[in-house]
């Protein structure tokens, strides 16, 4: 049914998956990018150590995504939360201990044999990691995007703030996330009477 939200990971599931994650620095950051940017999948595969790092290994605070990686070839700016930084300063350590290039256009996400990570693969760790956290039903990784898209709109409450953070051509395209989530559903049937 088109009109009804997107699903989403529960605040609950998203902190389960994140605490799962935490010894495993590079599919950590792969979920907290998500979670914090609202990004696409294709989108951080494509990422380079220079789109997310200045030249001395400080995190960028605003991302510039090539027109390569972005949907559509739209070039756009994407800001990364406080919370993020501290994220990519422990995967940056975590890169050069791997001795992983930290060369500007070098992949900031490798896989095990050190080339670019492939979307499929983070699918398959994405899927892992929630069996891992106990998840009772299973979301694609696009639910990530969809829950970083929600948080903003239900922050501020404003339709093209969160369009810009999702950068949707259109308005209609955000509308979604402003219908009410499993969540909220949840805690209105929990207090009914029967």
């Amino acid at each position: 049914m088109p009109y009804l939200s997107p699903p989403t990971p529960t605040r609950t599931e998203v902190e389960s998956l994140l605490s799962v994650t935490r010894a495993h620095p590079r599919d950590h950051l792969v979920i907290a990018l998500a979670l914090g940017t609202g990004l696409r999948l294709g989108e951080i595969v494509g990422l380079n150590v220079g789109d997310v790092y200045l030249p001395d290994g400080t995190p960028r605070t605003r991302v510039r995504l090539r027109a390569e990686i972005a949907k559509g070839g739209r070039v756009g700016d994407v800001f990364l939360p406080d919370a993020l930084l501290p994220k990519l300063r422990r995967f940056r350590r975590y890169k050069a201990n791997r001795r992983e290039s930290l060369e500007p256009d070098a992949p900031l996400l490798c896989s095990q044999s050190r080339w670019r990570i492939s979307k499929r693969r983070v699918q398959v760790a994405f899927r892992g990691w929630q069996v891992a956290a106990g998840f009772d039903r299973l979301y694609p990784f696009h639910g990530l995007r969809h829950s970083a898209i929600t948080a903003v709109y239900r922050a501020s409450h404003d339709l093209f703030l969160a369009q810009r953070f999702a950068r949707h051509a259109s308005p209609l395209t955000t509308t979604i996330y402003t219908h009410p989530g499993d969540e909220e559903l949840r805690a209105a049937v929990r207090g009914m009477r029967v």
